[in-house]
């Protein structure tokens, strides 16, 4: 072909994307490479691998007294240690919007529950068809809690403890919430005590030109003869 001359390619040839420059050159991401693989023989883990739940919890469900400071706010202000929790897990939901979420459920259910039992007035079919309104709508809040639960045992291989995560919420909500904070703590407390310590360096020691003149007099013998000995030819 002469030098200078070009092929019509056909419309079957011709490339049906158009290439950026560059874009040959940029990484792929394979999944197959950079996904998780297996510690005992190196193969890779499909994506909807999840870790053996085997590891115990710090502390048990009832001992809500080994913290007497998360005690006191589950116990009066459950929604703000709730809200605690679900940030520190869930990047996408913020403390406020957690915390605002479970008064609205929790606490919003518990105060209906309670005027509808202070006031006496209402029809009897009307209390009974609110009462199942309430219990359905505390086992939908338990299945809702009971999510942060199964984030903090998927992130630490906890197991089911005392039974699954919607069931403790929807029978021992407080003390539930209660025990993820002080897992939460311990295992924070872990990561800081395993943290290497930074070691600074000692300081870089320089002589000024006086006492280098001061090191140099003083290596000198008192005669101003070098320590030379002379040795029979």
């Amino acid at each position: 072909m002469a030098e200078g001359q070009y092929v019509k390619l056909t419309k079957n040839q011709n490339s049906s994307e158009n290439i950026t420059p560059g874009e040959l050159n940029q990484p792929i991401d394979v999944p197959a490479l950079n996904g998780p693989r297996c510690e005992e023989c190196g193969q890779p883990l499909p994506a909807s691998y999840l870790p053996p739940a085997d590891e115990e919890w710090a502390t048990g469900i009832f001992g809500c007294a080994d913290d007497q400071e998360s005690c006191f706010i589950g116990l009066f202000c459950p929604c703000i240690l709730f809200g605690r929790n679900v940030a520190n897990l869930i990047e996408d939901i913020s403390q406020q919007n957690a915390c605002i979420g479970h008064a609205v459920c929790v606490e919003g259910g518990i105060a209906l529950a309670a005027a509808t039992a202070a006031f006496h007035g209402i029809d009897p079919d009307t209390a009974c068809l609110i009462t199942e309104g309430l219990l359905f709508a505390w086992w939908v809040c338990a299945i809702y809690t009971g999510m942060g639960r199964r984030v903090l045992q998927r992130k630490y291989h906890l197991k089911d403890s005392p039974c699954d995560p919607c069931m403790v919420h929807c029978c021992l909500h407080w003390c539930a919430i209660c025990q993820e904070h002080r897992e939460r703590l311990n295992h924070l407390s872990e990561c800081s005590a395993s943290s290497p310590t930074a070691v600074n360096p000692p300081p870089v020691q320089e002589m000024n030109a006086a006492e280098r003149q001061v090191t140099a007099s003083s290596s000198q013998p008192a005669d101003g003869h070098n320590n030379l000995q002379l040795q029979p030819v």
